[in-house]
């Protein structure tokens, strides 16, 4: 699918029909606008990322979490949260992706991965 699709696809989730439970993180779920960047853009891999930062006492002590997946400059990329108020929680670097957009988030409150069109 291209990036121009999926970005206008993705402006549409303005929230969610379907609670979708991660299969190893059992007590988070993620929304139907998670699901469609996961299915999307072949990006299970990011969900899966993002939770297993939650066992870091750092990372899981923020009640609202603002993930941002970026591109860096050549096929490397940036996952980073912050907390709801711009500092930085934690970052990774992800040395290759073949991810198709260049920026997503993803907020975590509530044990809930969801779109910030969502909330």
């Amino acid at each position: 699918m291209d990036t121009s699709r999926i970005m206008t696809d993705l402006s549409q989730f303005t929230g969610t029909e379907t609670w979708w439970k991660h299969p190893i993180f059992r007590s988070y779920t993620y929304t139907d606008g998670v699901k469609y960047v996961a299915d999307s853009c072949k990006a299970y891999w990011l969900i899966d990322a993002i939770l297993s930062h939650q066992g870091n006492k750092k990372v899981s002590k923020q009640e609202f979490q603002v993930w941002k997946l970026t591109k860096q400059g050549d096929e490397s990329w940036m996952l980073a949260c912050e907390d709801g108020d711009n500092h930085k929680v934690v970052d990774q670097i992800i040395q290759f992706s073949d991810f198709p957009l260049n920026i997503v988030t993803i907020w975590l409150t509530d044990r809930v991965l969801l779109l910030p069109s969502e909330y």
